[in-house]
This record gives structure tokens, C-alpha cells and sequence, in this order.
């Protein structure tokens, strides 16, 4: 841990990236569901880390003035707990998600953060009347009383801009803005004495939390780190201490450090396994309260002496909702995804188990194997239900009684079994643990996969910018000839040049990360080929992941979402698979690109993956894209790889596909070779539980027939015949219009077989190979402008030897040498 400014570096990894990062937000497959912070990059970042979770156990604590009572949050309602009987009565019975409490100086009222799932507001209760009034919405967040009760100080973005603090007069009036910098600012609070402490954040990792003695002063930053993505500080009643979450050793650790003494830190709370979360201080200063989530990832309430000791449990004994309550018991013959609501529209939560938020629905969902319970208000209760794509979604209503015990059993009707038809489903870019809220073991991915009917999944390790986390798990492996199989995978991540994943490998790549903008390996003269040809010599597979950020890479304006070193890779020969699908980037203008590489004779086969953190609480379903692939005999890890490299697939992020082309006895389906000829069949089939308007017959890159739609139950048969050219490929691309609708989690319906080649794998027809190089060859200018730019005056031969290879093999495609 670092106590100096890390502004200027921060600055300089910013414009260094920008040039391969920018218009993630606004381009992805995934953008905001929350109002878009235009001073934040990854808003996928900010929602998941910055905004309020719900959970089942006490979170977000806040002990009253007196000492007498706790308030916090549960399954998204505000509880009020005597600290004599330890019973938590219920506060808040509305339809939103209630969190981060906060007390007057005076213990009258309070203030909270209150979710729809479009925005958050601040609260303000009366705590005798129970009366309530906004102060503030958009992204509000964190509010806090300052000492004399006469402003509510909170974080807030206004309309194109990021979050700043401001300062709410609690007898009406406007709100000034207080504290304004790059990024995001928040959790602000204010000391007896009057000093400041508040979290800043950069969007390219360089987190601080900042004290000023007073409003306006200077900043005197008493923390640095990067991507300190649960850290909440809370300052000391007296302003002289703070304590903090920070990443340790060990895990998260409860941190104590003085503001005035800046120095080394004392550990209060180290655990292994757990990450304490959301510290809160008593009024008196002599308890620090925090939650953490145990192995069935319910929250617990703990307390630590602030001179030290054994933390302790502070148990709740009773739940009081303040209304009657029954039993839910829901019922399913397979694993689901599942979403439940009380009759106000509440979500529900599980006794047990890490609940999640569908930032594209706007739905909090959990798994169930089989029968789940409920705890919920009596009366009209609501359940959503999906698996996967190869279903449609269910919905069952169920009226409870007081204190009565229902069941209810939810069915999905199957519109494709896609093991049956020898299909197996895949998400090869995805995060057990990322910085999220509940630390994660392996096991826990299972129920999720079964609940997704994904068949195999590759969880990537990858690096919180110097933190490079979850190896203990490299070595786990869920393989055989069931489903699902789990087998970890590595994602190297040279921001400069590109994210690549390895598949299949047995040893861990070092460096995971280099070149400009980092410190160890900021002169680094390495290119991405050299870990994607490591992946190759270990018996694995190599691909670029989230490629394309925008929907036109190859304009003059969308050539710099193209990783730099991807074309020089793929000219080398380098590159085995490429993300189509992934919620992070672009599926159509990666398509644009995956065309190119096609047509020039570079036989890169498409992969999906999410990309998902499923350790977060806002994030989508591990398996929301994916890919399909149909191996050769029986399921196996080998067979599955197999058929991924050789293309026997498509990838989706909710239709599916089927496609042969060929007379019935000779008809190849992706990753076969058919003759050229005329009036050769086709064969093409879509099921698809999310609305499309777009299926396609695509032919070395170009649309040659329109297939017509799904029919209301989803499905779509098209025969007929096609002439094909002498050589390249041939495929099918389905798109439909943006939906909130489960089963999908995506902005957009995609999907798109690998091709099926024409005469032989990688053929191409000399036009299109020349038109493709030519396209690839702007592409390359373009990275190789960014790579001097990036490197500026360090020497690097080795790069520049790499891209003049490439050059001169797109050169000799393209018929210019």
C-alpha cells in the first residue's frame, strides 16, 4: 500500500489505454442500465462495485447515536435491531432496494439510499412519523449527516457528468456541489472537528480515499491502491482514525490508521476466507461494526473492540416484518435461474445462497437445484423462472397465507435439447472472484452452470491491475464425461495491446501483464503472439477476448477499437479463437473484423464468452454469452476442445442455430468443407426465446439471403438452395432488436456459426482476400501509429520486427508486393 498521489500515473495509464478502451461504454454489448457516468470508463465496473447490494443477512450497519439500537439492511428492506433483545424489526416495506443507512446526530431521523433499478435516491425518515421525502436522485448515493444536523452530505451525478459530493441544506433549498474531481467521489463523511474523508476514484484504477480538514481545502490523501473495489472507509467520530477494508495477504483485511500519524496500518480483522464489508463505527468510538458472508454466502453482523481483540458475532434472534409471513417452497424437475416478488413488487431472496442483479432486466435472480424456500409476506407472490437459452421463461403466481407453508412447482418448456442433438455449451471468459462482495469457492460456480444448462465453463485468472488473484484454484479441475466440466483458464492482459485468454494450459504464463503503463514491464519489448503461441505448445488454444468496441471498426474513426497487436497476430498466424460474443464489446463490429480474418485466409474460429465477475452482486449470468460446439463422439474435455478449434460451432447471446450445407447424405454443418457448385442445399433452423428480426445466409462475408423470422413459438425452418463461389466460406447470422426479457441478458440478439468452408479449410476467392488485406492493412497503420505513440523513445526490435512480418504477409495477400 502506497501513501503518496498516484494522479500522474493514474493520468498516464489513462491516455494510454483510451486508445484501445474507449467506447466500451456507449459500443458494448452491455452498456449501463444505471445514468451513464461520462467521467468513468467501465460503468460496468462502477455498478457493480459502486452501487448498493442486496443480500440476505444484516449489511450497510448503523448504529444509533445512543447505542441502543443497529439499523441496517436485508433482502433490500431496512431492519431496525435492539441491541437488548437482538430482534431486527422491519422499517421499510416499499418496492425498492433500501441500503446504507445513516444516522442524525440527534437519532430523529435518518437517511438512505433507496434502488428502483434505473436509480437511486436519498431518503430522508422521520423516525417518530415513519414520513419520508427524496432529497436527491439520479445516482445518490451515500448520504451522511454532518455534525450539527443542518446538511446531508452524499455523492450524486448531474446530467453528463460524474459523481461529485454535495451537501443537501436539510430545511429545503438546493444542493452546492462541495467536492468535484476526474472520476468518481464518494462515501463521503464529516468529523466532529469538520474534516472531510471520501473515496476518489479514477476510471483507470487509481483509487484514493481523501481527507480535507475542511470543505474547499486542500486534499491530503491518507490511501492509494488499485481497483480497491469493496473498500469503504469510516471515519472515527473524532476524525482521528480510519478504518478501511483493504486487500491483504490473506485475503480482505479490517484495517485501522490514523489521519494525523500517517504510517503503517494496524490490522484488526484478517481473514483467509470471508471480506469484511461496509465498516461502521458506534457513536462513542469504541466498536467497529462490519458484515461478512460465510460459505453459503449469508451475511453476518460482527464487532471488534477499536483497541483490538476477538471479533464477535452481534447475532440477530428474531425477524420481526411487522406483517404476517409464510413459507415458499418453489419447486422445479431441473435447475433454474429463478426471480421472485412480493405483492409490492419487492424482489425475494433465498434463505441461503448468493443472490445476483440482471443489470439488463433490472431483475435480482438466484439458482435453485431442485426446491428453494422462501421466506415472504403473506399474500400474492410472483416467481420468474428460465434455464439457459434452450428454454422459455416460466412465470407462476401463488397466493400465500399467514403463517401458512405453500409449494408451488414451476415448468420450462424446452424449445431445443441441445445435448440431444449433440450441441454442448461453453463460457470461456468469466471470473470466479474479481473484486466482488462475497469471495467465492470453485464449487460455487456449479449450481450457476447447471442452473445456465452450460456445459462447460473456463473461468479465467486474471490480475486487479498488481493484484493476481485466485491461484490457489489453478490446479482445480471438474472434468469427465458429465456436465458440467470447470477447468481454469488464464486471461494475460497487456492492456496496451490486447486481452488475450489461454485455454487448456497446464502452467500459469508470466508476465500477466506489461507494457506502457505499468511499472515493472512498462519498457516491455513482448508481443501478445508469444503467450498465444505458449498456449499452443502446452496443448491449449489462444484467443483475443472482448476485441471490438465499436459497431464499425474499419471507419476512419472505429479503426482505434481494434486491439493494437490482434492484426499482427493474425497475420502471424498466431491466433486460434476470437471472442464474437462477449457483453463487454461489440458483437457486430467484431464480426466486421472476424470477416476480414476469414477472407484473408486466416482460419480463426469464433468463441463466447461473458466475461461476467460472479463474485459481484450486479452482474450478469455466467453462460449470458456463449458458445455451442459439437464434438465427436461423447462429451469429454478433449472432444469439446476439439470441436471448439475446429469451428464445429456457433456462438450466441440467446438464438440458436443449426446449419448444413450440402445434398441430405453430404451435408457439413461449421468447421466441414463442402464443393462449390450451384443449387447446392441448405438446411437452416433457429430456436430462439428472444424476439429476432434478422436471419441471414452469409457468404465470405456478405448477406446473399434473407431467411426469414422465428414464428411465434420460435422457430424457424428454412430450405432451399444457394450457388456457392469457387472457394471461402459460408455461414448463418441471426440478430434481433434489443429486449428486457429473460432468458437473454444481452442489448441485443446475436448469433453466428463458424463457417463452413468451401473446397478447403481457410480458402478464400482472390478479390475477397485482396479487399481483406487491404481493410487489415489500415488496420495495422493505424496500431502501428498507437504502438510508437505508446512506447514513444523505448527501444522495442523485437515489436517492430513482429509488425513489419505482418506487414509484408498482408502486403503479398493483398497483392501489393
Amino acid at each position: 500500500m502506497n501513501r503518496m498521489p498516484v494522479r500522474s500515473l493514474a493520468k498516464r495509464f489513462l491516455l494510454l489505454c483510451v486508445v484501445s478502451l474507449t467506447a466500451t461504454v456507449a459500443n458494448a454489448q452491455w452498456s449501463n442500465r444505471y445514468p451513464i457516468n461520462v467521467g468513468f470508463n467501465h460503468q460496468v465496473y462502477l455498478e457493480g462495485y459502486e452501487l448498493p447490494i442486496m443480500a440476505n443477512g444484516p449489511t450497510d450497519v448503523a448504529p444509533s447515536p445512543d447505542g441502543r439500537t443497529l439499523i441496517f439492511s436485508s433482502r433490500g428492506w431496512l431492519w431496525q435491531m435492539d441491541m437488548g433483545t437482538r430482534t431486527a424489526k422491519r422499517l421499510t416495506s416499499t418496492a425498492g432496494m433500501d441500503s446504507r443507512p445513516a444516522w442524525s446526530t440527534d437519532g430523529r431521523s435518518i437517511a438512505f439510499v433507496r434502488d428502483d433499478s434505473r436509480e437511486t435516491a436519498v431518503v430522508l425518515r422521520d423516525m417518530t412519523s415513519g414520513s419520508e421525502r427524496v432529497v436527491d436522485k439520479g445516482m445518490a448515493l451515500d448520504p451522511w449527516f454532518n455534525p450539527n444536523g443542518t446538511e446531508l452530505a452524499y455523492a450524486n451525478l448531474r446530467s453528463g457528468g460524474d459523481l461529485d459530493l454535495y451537501f443537501a441544506p436539510l430545511n429545503g433549498g438546493g444542493a452546492p456541489r462541495v467536492v468535484s474531481e476526474p472520476g468518481l467521489q464518494l462515501r463521503p463523511q464529516i468529523a466532529r472537528n469538520g474534516s472531510i474523508v471520501y473515496l476518489s476514484k479514477t476510471r483507470a484504477g487509481g483509487d484514493q480515499v481523501v481527507m480535507r480538514r475542511e470543505a474547499g481545502g486542500d486534499a491530503i490523501v491518507l490511501l492509494t491502491g488499485n481497483i480497491i473495489s469493496q473498500t469503504r472507509p469510516a471515519l472515527s467520530p473524532d476524525g482521528s482514525l480510519l478504518a478501511y477494508n483493504w486487500p491483504g495477504v490473506m485475503g480482505w483485511e479490517l484495517q485501522l490508521t490514523s489521519t494525523d500519524r500517517l504510517g503503517a496500518p494496524i490490522t484488526l480483522v484478517a481473514q483467509p476466507r470471508g471480506r469484511p464489508y461496509a465498516p461502521a463505527w458506534s457513536a462513542d468510538g469504541k466498536w467497529l461494526y462490519y458484515s461478512e458472508a460465510d460459505d453459503e454466502a449469508v451475511f453476518h453482523l460482527y464487532r471488534v473492540a477499536a483497541i483490538g481483540g476477538k471479533a464477535e458475532e452481534v447475532r440477530v434472534e428474531a425477524w420481526d416484518y411487522g406483517v404476517p409471513t409464510s413459507t415458499l417452497h418453489v419447486i422445479s424437475s431441473t435447475p433454474v435461474r429463478l426471480s421472485a416478488h412480493d405483492a409490492s413488487g419487492h424482489p425475494l431472496v433465498p434463505s441461503t445462497g448468493m443472490v445476483r442483479f440482471d443489470g439488463q432486466t433490472g431483475t435480482p435472480y438466484f439458482y435453485s437445484t431442485g426446491t428453494v424456500e422462501l421466506q415472504v409476506p403473506a399474500g400474492e407472490i410472483t416467481v420468474l423462472a428460465a434455464r439457459g437459452f434452450a428454454s422459455r421463461p416460466s412465470t407462476v403466481r401463488v397466493t400465500t397465507t399467514a403463517g401458512g407453508v405453500h409449494s408451488t412447482n414451476i415448468a420450462l418448456t424446452t424449445l431445443w435439447d441441445a445435448a440431444a442433438n449433440g450441441w454442448y455449451s461453453g463460457d470461456h471468459h468469466f471470473h470466479l472472484n474479481y473484486g466482488g462482495q462475497i469471495d467465492l469457492a470453485p464449487r460455487d460456480l456449479i449450481p450457476a452452470m447447471q442452473g445456465e444448462a452450460l456445459d462447460v465453463g473456463t473461468p479465467m485468472l486474471a490480475n486487479l491491475h498488481n493484484r493476481f488473484e485466485n491461484q490457489e484454484h489453478w490446479s482445480f479441475r471438474k472434468l469427465g464425461s458429465g456436465s458440467p466440466m470447470i477447468r481454469f483458464a488464464q486471461e494475460v492482459r497487456s492492456h496496451f495491446l490486447g486481452h488475450v485468454g489461454l485455454l487448456g494450459t497446464s502452467d500459469l504464463f508470466w508476465p500477466w501483464i506489461w507494457g506502457p503503463g505499468y511499472q515493472a514491464y512498462g519498457a516491455d519489448d513482448r508481443p501478445n503472439a508469444v503467450p498465444l503461441n505458449e498456449a499452443r505448445r502446452q496443448g491449449g488454444l489462444g484467443l483475443y477476448v472482448h476485441p471490438v468496441s465499436s459497431p464499425t471498426p474499419f471507419t476512419d474513426a472505429g479503426l482505434s477499437s481494434i486491439p493494437v497487436a490482434l492484426v499482427a497476430d493474425a497475420a502471424h498466424g498466431a491466433i486460434d479463437l476470437l471472442e464474437i460474443v462477449c457483453l463487454w464489446s461489440n458483437s457486430v463490429g467484431t464480426t466486421e473484423l472476424w470477416y476480414r480474418l476469414l477472407n484473408a485466409g486466416f482460419p480463426v474460429m469464433p468463441s463466447g464468452g461473458s466475461d461476467v465477475m460472479t463474485d459481484i452482486y450486479r452482474t450478469m449470468a455466467v453462460g449470458a454469452t456463449r458458445v455451442y460446439v459439437k464434438p465427436e463422439g461423447p462429451l469429454s474435455w478433449d472432444s469439446y476442445m476439439a470441436a471448439l478449434k475446429a469451428g464445429r460451432s456457433f456462438v450466441t447471446t440467446g438464438p440458436m442455430i443449426e446449419f448444413a450445407l450440402g445434398a441430405s447424405a453430404s451435408a457439413v454443418g461449421p468447421g466441414g468443407v463442402v464443393k462449390s457448385g450451384r443449387n447446392v442445399p441448405y438446411d437452416v433452423k433457429v430456436h430462439s426465446a428472444v424476439p429476432v428480426d434478422s436471419v441471414v445466409l452469409v457468404i465470405n462475408g456478405r448477406s446473399v439471403r434473407s431467411l426469414g423470422v422465428p414464428d411465434a413459438h420460435g422457430h424457424l425452418v428454412a430450405t432451399g438452395v444457394v450457388t456457392l463461389p469457387d472457394s471461402g466460406w459460408a455461414g448463418v447470422r441471426v440478430i434481433g432488436p434489443g429486449a428486457e426479457q429473460w432468458p437473454s441478458m444481452a442489448s441485443m440478439a446475436f448469433a453466428h456459426t463458424a463457417p463452413v468452408w468451401i473446397g478447403a479449410r481457410g480458402s478464400t476467392l482472390r478479390a475477397d482476400r485482396q479487399s481483406a488485406a487491404r481493410d487489415l492493412l489500415r488496420a495495422l497503420d493505424n496500431a502501428s501509429g498507437r504502438l510508437a505513440a505508446g512506447y514513444g523513445s523505448n527501444p522495442i526490435p523485437v515489436l517492430t520486427k513482429h509488425f513489419a512480418e505482418a506487414r509484408t504477409v498482408l502486403e503479398g495477400l493483398a497483392g501489393t508486393r
